[in-house]
């Protein structure tokens, strides 16, 4: 990994950052989409002002934007640019929205960044180097059992009605006494699990610039990521997505998920 590409993605953060602050809590319009997903001119400010930059210094990279599409779809390097990643915690004023981005060399992601502009808090994660969150080393917490484990998601209504129950079947592993699982959160959790704070997040439904930029940050803090069936995620991945601090833990999430 060149320093070039983690200094750049640093840059695209900041550019994304300086377009959604002045909009956050702020009269930002909103828009429903094709697939009743919000959009609001943050969103398309925050990717308009990344692309410039690539398009720019790297004309020959190509780009897959969650607001504006492909571009040089055949590129062995693509830039995966989600610029609120939770744009509905964003319009309803809650600062843990994210924008990510990713660096993917032949389908494979090899550096991500999630970037929280308001809170100021950013991570950053590279294939072969360790995570860290405002240059500081982060690294998920061991957990030695799955009763007892931090789980989270996004929305149990973003499941499938069998996804529901797949998913429901972890979280009574884990809080076997009182399941008060962690609800909400989109990209800034897999930062949280990351950091030690979570230990296992659970998502399905999921598009390439929703989940590119976290496989690097959370191997990169020792957690592990893949999806439903312990495959490892790339760019043909199925959208359903596991996030572990502990690794140790994969057969025993697996397991439940299944039905075991």
């Amino acid at each position: 990994m060149k320093s070039s590409d983690i200094a750049l993605a640093a840059r695209l953060a900041d550019a994304a950052g300086a377009a959604i602050r002045p909009l956050f809590r702020g009269d930002c319009n909103e828009e429903t989409k094709d697939d009743h997903t919000a959009v609001t001119e943050a969103d398309r400010a925050a990717e308009a002002a990344m692309r410039a930059i690539i398009e720019a210094e790297l004309p020959d990279d190509g780009i897959i934007g969650e607001e504006y599409g492909t571009r040089n779809e055949g590129a062995g390097r693509q830039w995966v640019l989600d610029p609120i990643d939770g744009t509905q915690s964003f319009v309803a004023g809650r600062p843990i929205f994210g924008t990510l981005i990713a660096l993917m060399q032949d389908g494979w992601p090899v550096l991500g960044v999630i970037d929280q502009p308001i809170l100021g808090e950013r991570w950053v994660g590279v294939v072969g180097q360790g995570t860290t969150l405002n240059g500081k080393p982060a690294t998920t917490r061991r957990c030695r059992s799955l009763e007892g484990a931090r789980v989270a998601t996004t929305s149990p209504h973003a499941f499938a009605e069998e996804e529901v129950d797949a998913y429901l079947r972890v979280v009574a592993k884990a809080y076997p006494k009182h399941p008060f699982p962690v609800y909400g959160g989109d990209c800034y959790n897999y930062g949280l699990l990351a950091s030690g704070h979570l230990d296992i997040v659970i998502e399905s439904g999921l598009k390439l610039h929703d989940y590119a930029a976290l496989v690097p940050i959370v191997e990169g803090a020792s957690g592990q990521m893949s999806d439903w069936q312990g495959n490892p995620l790339d760019a043909d991945s199925d959208g359903s997505v596991l996030a572990l601090g502990e690794p140790a833990r994969l057969e025993e999430v697996l397991e439940a998920l299944g039905g075991g």
